[in-house]
């Protein structure tokens, strides 16, 4: 019997995806780590076993398991919160449709799943501060609405099928290894960009927009704690809220000041603003941090810093 997980990481080449395949080949070996997308490959994704693959065509993925007998997949694949603003309904196929295809084929071939949700799912209407995992949950984005519906297939194919998939409500991601992706979040990724290259920044979203974040490092952490926790300790099978820090535009400008004194911004909301304030500004994740021991290793000022170092190292490797 096969006692190392073989993984199909789907949607490989956004954010998350180029640092989980990198964390999950570290944890199983190259050997045992399929990174899939219907994108080209990524230069990050170099070195590794790479395939193209569209999720919404459901032969290909089934032959793809098969042929590599995955156990486990990573499902990553989906149009974001303001790109899924301007095609809504490809959104919603993308998103909903990929998602129903690799819960098919979780349960014909037995397969453990990750499936990302996100602090889209809640809306105006959600207690902003704290915000608790069982709550008031009325997203007005089709980025939302999807991973709301999600979250709930998800919970109906465990408790129908006995699927075990797992998830995990992202915060924003910031990352340095790849750039943003269309994402509400997506100014604290650029931010950093903008400051190495000596550039002017205007940030899409208030100064005072304050929004749950979390650093690309304790997000790979903790949803592969996730996938590594006993199935009998974990009580929410939705999506667990997940959380790392708060800031706001301001707060972030602050900090990359110190590290680029030259450094300027303006402020200049567009649609996004909206999206970010139907949004919590914190999160509570008691209950992840009871069922699988979640704790984040980052906050914002250790974070700008390793983001800097990281940035002027690749710059220079670059140059």
């Amino acid at each position: 019997m096969n006692t190392t997980e073989r993984t199909l990481v789907i949607g490989s080449c956004g954010q998350l995806g180029t640092e989980l395949v990198e964390a999950l080949c570290q944890k199983f070996g190259k050997e045992n780590v399929w990174a899939t997308d219907i994108a080209e490959k990524t230069p990050a994704l170099e070195g590794y076993q790479f395939m193209k693959l569209d999720v919404l065509d459901e032969k290909s993925l089934s032959k793809v398991i098969k042929d590599h007998e995955i156990t486990q997949v990573y499902h990553l694949a989906a149009i974001l919160s303001a790109k899924g603003e301007t095609m809504p309904l490809r959104a919603w196929d993308i998103n909903m449709q990929g998602l129903l295809n690799v819960l098919e084929a979780a349960k014909l071939f037995h397969l453990k799943v990750f499936w990302p949700s996100s602090i889209a799912v809640f809306g105006p209407n959600t207690p902003q501060d704290n915000t608790p995992q069982d709550t008031v949950m009325q997203p007005n984005t089709v980025y939302g609405m999807s991973k709301l519906a999600g979250e709930l297939w998800c919970q109906y194919y465990f408790e129908k099928y006995g699927v075990d998939v797992r998830s995990i409500r992202y915060p924003g991601l910031i990352g340095w290894k790849s750039l943003p992706g269309g994402g509400t979040t997506d100014y604290a990724v650029e931010i950093f960009h903008k400051a190495l290259a000596g550039e002017y920044f205007e940030c899409f979203l208030s100064e005072q927009t304050g929004l749950p974040m979390m650093y690309m490092p304790d997000a790979v952490k903790g949803t592969l704690a996730l996938m590594d926790a006993p199935a009998e300790q974990l009580t929410v099978r939705t999506s667990y809220n997940f959380a790392g820090m708060t800031f706001t535009p301001e707060e972030i400008y602050k900090e990359v000041k110190k590290h680029f004194p030259q450094f300027e911004i303006s402020y200049k909301p567009d649609f996004r603003q909206a999206i970010a304030d139907s949004w919590p500004s914190s999160i509570d994740d008691a209950v992840a941090q009871k069922d699988w021991n979640w704790t984040p290793d980052y906050d914002l000022g250790k974070m700008t810093e390793d983001i800097v170092t990281n940035l002027k190292k690749k710059h220079s490797l670059i140059d």
